[in-house]
């Protein structure tokens, strides 16, 4: 199994609760978008912002994962940075960040009745992203762990 594989699969063994995936759909939109406005506040050069960094690192680490899974991942993360910077406010990106925290503790405790995943493995802070995206967009089949 590939790791992109194990890796999604773990994620989902923790995330089977509808009602947690549909928090889990919410606070981690909530929490990308949050992080993405908070780090527009921390200029790099010109244009360029924490944000774009973040991204572009990330966007490493996913297309190293599975080529396609990245370029989805890419995408995805483009749109958020866009809308992070045009709402402008690191204060509106602390809040959805916040909130998006809420959402997701209320998967856990009142859907899954377990712990988070990055509790047991840190790279799934990132993996939560890339889960949803391939849920939507279905870039690679859903393996189970073995």
């Amino acid at each position: 199994m590939r790791r992109v594989d194990a890796l999604l699969a773990d994620y989902g063994q923790a995330h089977r609760a509808p009602g947690n995936v549909a928090c889990h759909s919410i606070g981690i939109s909530l929490i990308v978008f949050g992080t993405l406005s908070m780090l527009h506040a921390i200029p790099i050069a010109g244009f360029w912002t924490a944000s774009e960094a973040l991204v572009a690192a990330a966007a490493i680490w996913y297309v190293w994962l599975d080529p396609r899974l990245g370029a989805a991942m890419l995408g995805a993360a483009a749109l958020f940075d866009l809308a992070a910077r045009l709402v402008g406010d690191w204060r509106v990106g602390a809040a959805a960040f916040v909130v998006g925290w809420i959402f997701q503790g209320i998967g856990h405790a009142v859907y899954e009745k377990n712990s988070p995943a990055f509790l047991r493995n840190l790279a799934h802070l990132l993996v939560g992203p890339a889960y949803l995206v391939n849920k939507v967009l279905k870039v690679r089949p859903v393996a189970r762990p073995s």
